[in-house]
């Protein structure tokens, strides 16, 4: 499935096929049940979004400030579906302890800098995963999101 049209997340869902709606739902759940209040859940970037509304972080995200800063999101891509941590990203220690609680399940992880790729429910550790949502509240996000973007830039070598 390429970027979604849909406009809302109903909208998303009913265009999934069976299997991987009732995956995204899953999913949808756990990121629901963790998430701290003062995130939103809509559609951003043609996904299933969760983000700090502007109500909260009026500055949005830096590269478009139309558009919130998303925190994490779930998507039905052609070969897998995935769930994007965006709370990993940039924080060695919370991915350090991502990485050894989900070891701890027994399960493989497929994952990159945000993104943990699967195909099915089954591949997935929901509780790692709604324990990571739980982590970072709104709060503490904005504050390493800000830190990152005030980071001086690497310098690169001269030559």
């Amino acid at each position: 499935m390429a970027s979604s049209k849909a406009k809302t997340v109903k909208e998303y869902l009913v265009d999934l096929p069976p299997d991987r709606r009732a995956a995204i739902e899953a999913v949808r759940r756990t990121i629901l049940k963790s998430l701290d209040a003062q995130y939103e859940e809509g559609m951003l970037y043609g996904m299933i979004g969760y983000f700090v509304p502007h109500s909260v972080y009026p500055a949005g995200y830096h590269c478009d400030p139309t558009k919130p800063v998303m925190y994490a999101a779930v998507a039905s891509q052609k070969n897998h579906m995935a769930i994007y941590l965006m709370c990993l990203c940039g924080s060695p220690e919370h991915e350090a302890w991502f990485r050894k609680e989900w070891a701890k399940t027994g399960k493989k992880l497929d994952m990159g800098k945000s993104c943990v790729r699967f195909k099915k429910i089954e591949d997935l550790a929901l509780e790692v995963i709604g324990k990571a949502v739980a982590r970072v509240p709104a709060k503490k996000y904005i504050a390493h999101y800000e830190a990152v973007l005030n980071r001086p830039a690497a310098k690169g070598k001269k030559g």
